[in-house]
């Protein structure tokens, strides 16, 4: 089954803690997980940031409402029980509990600071509910990333293949190849078409190298005769490693080649290099910075 939001969860984690007893987080996350009957894939699925599961953060933000609510207390770090409001509850036997029916209790109403009109939540909150408040902050954030991945490679395609050049330079310097810029590149060739052939130090000492085929295309897919050709060169040349960036896409044929032959080949296509660009800030500045914070428990923990 689909991982359940946050308010599906809110009843079976009431009723799990009803027993009276101390619970821990990680104990209920499992118990729950087996509830919902969900499979392995869905109980590691992480949150767009890729620091949490999906459903352990759930199952933190309903308890955060519970306690909000008065019907969970946490009496010491890491572990909650239920208290004698959420005991009242559960012997109500509520087909479910959720957001609005928490909105009765004077200490929830206080925690949203929510303004209700008869009884009901306004709109805003409402178109929300599914989500917790880090998923709706980390898909917003994803949604502004994938955008801006799409203005530059349209950007990209559209500039000079001189500056285009010294673009990948600067990628490849920013992930830690080529020492300094002065030296990070040396030019062995141009084509007519917007790419460069270059080659890049793999490391400051220049212990190594790496050769490096890039191609400025708009709609042209990169085939295998084209990684073919870039391999015959690394040949030619000796080399063990080479890295191949277009602005376009490369074919499955060109990425099945790839991976059964000796030489280490990297294709980067349109997509991955503006992800790497956003990753390593070329051509992007920040604009906002938000933090998120939580209590820092061992601070009020007395020694």
């Amino acid at each position: 089954m689909a991982i359940p939001d946050y308010q599906k969860i809110m009843l079976p984690l009431l009723k799990y803690a009803s027993d009276g007893q101390e619970h821990s987080m990680r104990e209920v996350i499992g118990a729950l997980a087996d509830q919902f009957n969900l499979s392995e894939y869905e109980r590691k699925e992480l949150l767009p940031s890729g620091q949490q599961p999906v459903f352990d953060n759930r199952v933190g933000w309903a308890r955060t409402y519970l306690k909000k609510a008065g019907l969970l207390a946490t009496p010491k770090r890491g572990y909650f029980e239920i208290t004698e409001q959420g005991i009242n509850v559960v012997r109500q036997s509520q087909k479910e509990i959720d957001v609005q029916y928490l909105s009765q209790f004077p200490d929830f109403i206080s925690f949203k600071s929510a303004k209700r009109q008869d009884d009901k939540l306004s709109s805003d909150f409402i178109e929300i509910l599914e989500r917790t408040p880090q998923e709706s902050i980390e898909l917003g954030h994803q949604k502004i990333r994938k955008e801006l991945e799409l203005d530059l490679i349209t950007r990209v395609k559209n500039i000079s293949p001189d500056f285009f050049e010294r673009l990948v330079i600067d990628l490849l310097i920013k992930m830690g190849y080529g020492g300094s810029r002065r030296d990070a590149g040396k030019a062995i060739g141009k084509s007519g078409d917007g790419g460069i052939d270059g080659i890049i130090k793999e490391d400051k000492l220049g212990l190594d190298v790496v050769y490096i085929q890039a191609k400025r295309w708009d709609t042209n897919v990169i085939g295998r005769p084209e990684i073919q050709k870039f391999v015959g060169a690394l040949y030619g040349q000796r080399a063990k490693k080479g890295v191949f960036i277009t602005t376009s896409n490369f074919t499955q044929d060109a990425k099945s080649y790839v991976s059964g032959i000796d030489i280490k080949v990297v294709l980067i296509d349109g997509q991955e290099l503006a992800q790497l660009m956003i990753d390593n800030n070329v051509g992007v500045s920040t604009v906002s910075v938000y933090e998120i914070k939580k209590i820092d428990s061992d601070y009020f923990t007395d020694s």
